[in-house]
């Protein structure tokens, strides 16, 4: 049924971008032709503020406007090919024949023609640019560059609209996979969470280091809380501000203990705090994501490899940016050290695991170098030469820590990267649901009663 709507409704404004010529075709009175352009003008207003009846069935006002805005590109593909077959008839079969006059008119219609349609290839395009998470920059900036190629742009659209078709897809299934087990609260833990970011970040309201992890465990019944700490510091230091925190919030809501995710280099952190800072009694458990244990030999590379003055160049630049970002204790070259192998195995030997702390960890891989986004799929082919199997940045003989270790893996080609892994990019891929990952993983800290 829907497919009739949209046919019908490219054919209505087709007939209305080229009523002109229409008009001269087919003969009608002058009445039932005004008549016929005010009842086509009126349904081009009405499709193009509500185009599509099934986007009314979504879970979301951002889902339906996604479906809006793919609904009206598909109108106006089928819109423009009928447009060109009736200009195309009129241009080269009937006005050769026509009196001169007529040229004038012929132009002013297709310049209206053109118009039409434009409205609603704008209407949709900017539907999809503005509420699309799917398409990313890539594909907007493919998108801007093809615009004007002939048939390269064609191709390009049918992508983008590919692309935003199964965005809503999955969207909406996730919306409704939630709703079903709301009153389930399957992620209500007995302990909250606390999410602890890796290097180079910090905790933003602005860009969640974790992407729609967040939300989707919060959707789920979770109660999180975030680290709050420095981007760039030494293990130590990073673990002292964790141990400062975490018993922040234990006195602050009363809930004894916290369960902690810690990505990359929070795991290390989090494991000095429970061994050397007496934080264990507050922590009920230690879930590590991509955490080099044995090290990231990238660092190590980084560090042989680049010259000392470039070294203390870039550590002096990123310093002086966090410190004018209100963090003046960030130490570059501290992080990257304390990231090297030699320095993770050197502390292993001091490190204790806290037997009253259910540890356990998750790894992955890229498959290929090609996989993933920019620039973890660069990266991936260097640390490929030291490390074979790596997510990108840690080589996967790292990741393994605690009574438990997950070693996930999507499907195809592509792979999950370090950034994969807490949903930086907010991407969407075959074979792994980052999000649906998260929540059984804390539905599985409520299984065990934590």
């Amino acid at each position: 049924m829907k497919y009739i709507v949209r046919i019908a409704e490219a054919v209505l404004i087709a007939i209305f971008a080229n009523i002109f010529l229409i008009g001269n075709i087919i003969p009608v009175s002058r009445i039932i032709w005004l008549s016929m352009v005010l009842l086509l003008m009126t349904l081009f207003v009405v499709v193009n503020i509500v185009p599509c009846y099934a986007s009314w069935k979504l879970k979301s006002p951002r889902l339906r406007n996604n479906a809006d805005g793919c609904e009206l590109l598909e109108i106006f593909l089928i819109s423009a090919g009928i447009s060109i077959v009736i200009n195309v008839y009129w241009w080269f079969l009937v006005l050769p024949a026509e009196s001169p006059w007529v040229w004038t008119a012929c132009v002013g219609s297709a310049i209206c023609c053109m118009m039409v349609e434009a409205v609603v290839f704008w209407n949709g395009m900017i539907r999809i640019y503005i509420t699309s998470v799917q398409l990313g920059m890539k594909w907007r900036i493919i998108g801007a560059l093809c615009g004007m190629i002939p048939v390269v742009h064609l191709i390009v659209l049918g992508i983008m609209i590919g692309i935003v078709r199964e965005e809503i897809r999955v969207e909406n299934d996730k919306l409704i996979l939630d709703q079903g087990r709301a009153a389930r609260r399957i992620c209500r833990t007995k302990y909250p969470l606390l999410l602890v970011h890796g290097v180079f970040f910090r905790d933003s309201g602005n860009f969640n280091y974790w992407g729609r992890i967040p939300a989707e465990l919060e959707a789920n019944g979770a109660t999180l809380y975030y680290g709050n700490h420095g981007s760039a510091a030494s293990v130590a230091d990073s673990a002292r501000e964790l141990d400062a925190r975490i018993r922040q919030i234990v006195r602050e809501t009363d809930c004894g203990k916290v369960n902690i995710i810690a990505h990359s280099k929070g795991g290390l952190d989090c494991r000095y705090a429970l061994s050397e800072l007496g934080t264990h009694p507050f922590v009920a458990s230690l879930t590590t994501i991509n955490t080099p244990h044995r090290g990231c030999r990238f660092a190590d590379y980084l560090l042989t490899k680049i010259p000392g003055n470039q070294q203390q160049a870039i550590a002096a630049a990123y310093n002086g940016t966090l410190r004018r970002l209100g963090e003046p204790s960030a130490d570059f070259m501290a992080a990257v050290r304390d990231l090297t192998e030699e320095a993770c195995l050197r502390r292993n030997e001091v490190l204790k695991d806290m037997p009253e702390v259910y540890g356990q960890s998750v790894g992955s891989k890229l498959r290929y170098p090609s996989g993933g986004r920019f620039p973890l799929n660069f990266s991936c082919r260097f640390v490929k030469n030291f490390d074979e199997s790596n997510d990108g940045l840690v080589g996967a003989a790292s990741f393994a820590w605690g009574e438990d270790y997950q070693f996930v893996q999507a499907e195809g080609k592509r792979g999950i990267s370090h950034g994969d892994m807490i949903d930086l990019n907010r991407e969407n891929f075959a074979g792994f649901d980052v999000r649906e990952f998260y929540v059984q993983l804390v539905s599985a800290l409520r299984e065990r009663g934590l």
